[in-house]
């Protein structure tokens, strides 16, 4: 076998572990949303508003659940203030440590699923704002629930 043919293979091969899941990472991503998911947010009593982007199967979390999740926060210009897929595995939170809005918004959906949600600041960060994020920020999830126990 040539040269050329055995470093094409194994490009071949690697480009198709990666695609594959012999990684740490998921295997759907960010950019796999069902066909029919709502186009309009949906707002409930405390503010949160969110729109389910892909459904997934099986148990929801609750509130004391530990969440193993994908994610990218936003603030209201689009500017990226933290992100889970550029590290090499899935970031893990106890719902009972995060902003309200992600306690709430977490319980809609189940492993597999992906949600959207837009958090006010009373469920955000509020006035204090944190680690960048300025005070009275509306906060803006792109989150896949991968586990929870």
């Amino acid at each position: 076998m040539s040269r050329f043919r055995l470093f094409s293979a194994l490009l071949v091969l690697a480009f198709s572990m990666g695609l594959t899941g012999c990684s740490n990472r998921p295997a759907l991503g960010p950019n796999v949303i069902d066909e029919d998911a709502p186009k309009e947010l949906t707002k409930t009593e405390s503010g949160l508003q969110y729109r389910i982007l892909r459904r997934g199967s099986g148990a929801y979390p609750t509130a004391n659940s530990r969440v193993k999740v994908d994610y990218v926060g936003t603030l209201e210009n689009g500017r990226v203030f933290d992100e889970s897929y550029n590290r090499a595995t899935p970031s893990e939170f106890s719902l009972g440590n995060v902003v309200p809005g992600w306690t709430e918004g977490m319980q809609l959906i189940n492993p597999g699923g992906m949600i959207e949600l837009v958090v006010p600041p009373e469920l955000g960060y509020g006035e204090r704002g944190s680690h960048g994020i300025p005070p009275n920020s509306t906060l803006r999830f792109q989150v896949e629930l991968h586990s929870f126990r």
